[in-house]
């Protein structure tokens, strides 16, 4: 181990609050045949997280962030993604940014908790694939069998959203409609909620053709923010 990735680790542990790293495991279901079976948790809140990141992300190399990426500690790996993050964003230059979405996707086994995902999908690949017309990227990860890249996909389109851009989000969306698990259907939900925040009749069109076959919490998501009365009707069916 580097004696950076050595020292961000111990930053970390210095900010470990013992009432956290009893909660967290719970909250982020790590129990056996839960989603995130098997994750360790440090108890290093966000902010706090966020703030080590800040300090380092200037000086850790992609090499040091893949020890902290592969660590078993959630905390580690959510830093590491708030630090390539920074450095996707800092940088102008072309190869680099290809060098970081190339560490990304050969990283994704590690990023396989809703927080991590959704804290840099859209950040990284998302703004990647809309900036160098890239769909693809997305479309294939859309297409996996793996949830954690299915819900890379669709949140991936945030980026799009932010930029007028709805095709995607509703294919993607569509695609992964009747997922099994809940946590796509909240994803789905919100990434929908989403658009119909930035172009509410891109939402309505939608709903109307598809909110009767939508997973009951998927529909609410993405209603969440409408009128009240249009969203009882959705709910009950009146539409």
């Amino acid at each position: 181990m580097s004696v950076l990735v050595k020292e961000i680790q111990e930053a970390l542990a210095v900010l470990s609050i013992p009432e956290k790293a009893a909660f967290f495991p719970r909250f982020f279901k790590t129990g056996k045949g839960e989603y995130g079976e098997g994750d360790l948790f440090l108890g290093v809140t966000v902010p706090d997280q966020r703030s080590v990141a800040k300090e380092y992300y200037s000086k850790i190399s992609l090499e040091d962030l893949s020890l902290l990426l592969s660590s078993g500690y959630h905390e580690h790996r959510l830093t590491a993604l708030f630090m390539l993050i920074s450095k996707f964003e800092k940088t102008k230059d072309p190869a680099v940014k290809n060098e970081i979405i190339d560490f990304y996707l050969n990283h994704l086994k590690h990023i396989n908790n809703w927080d991590l995902v959704d804290s840099s999908c859209y950040k990284i690949l998302g703004r990647y694939a809309f900036e160098n017309q890239k769909e693809d990227l997305l479309r294939k990860l859309s297409a996996s069998e793996d949830m954690w890249h299915k819900r890379i996909a669709v949140v991936g389109t945030m980026h799009y959203i932010k930029k007028g851009s709805y095709h995607l989000t509703k294919e993607f969306v569509t695609n992964n409609l009747k997922h099994s698990h809940d946590l796509m259907h909240k994803a789905n939900g919100w990434l929908l909620r989403e658009m119909g925040n930035k172009n509410e009749k891109e939402l309505i069109d939608y709903l109307n053709i598809h909110y009767k076959e939508m997973p009951r919490t998927c529909l609410r998501y993405a209603i969440e923010k409408l009128d009240e009365d249009l969203r009882q009707d959705y709910l009950k069916g009146r539409i």
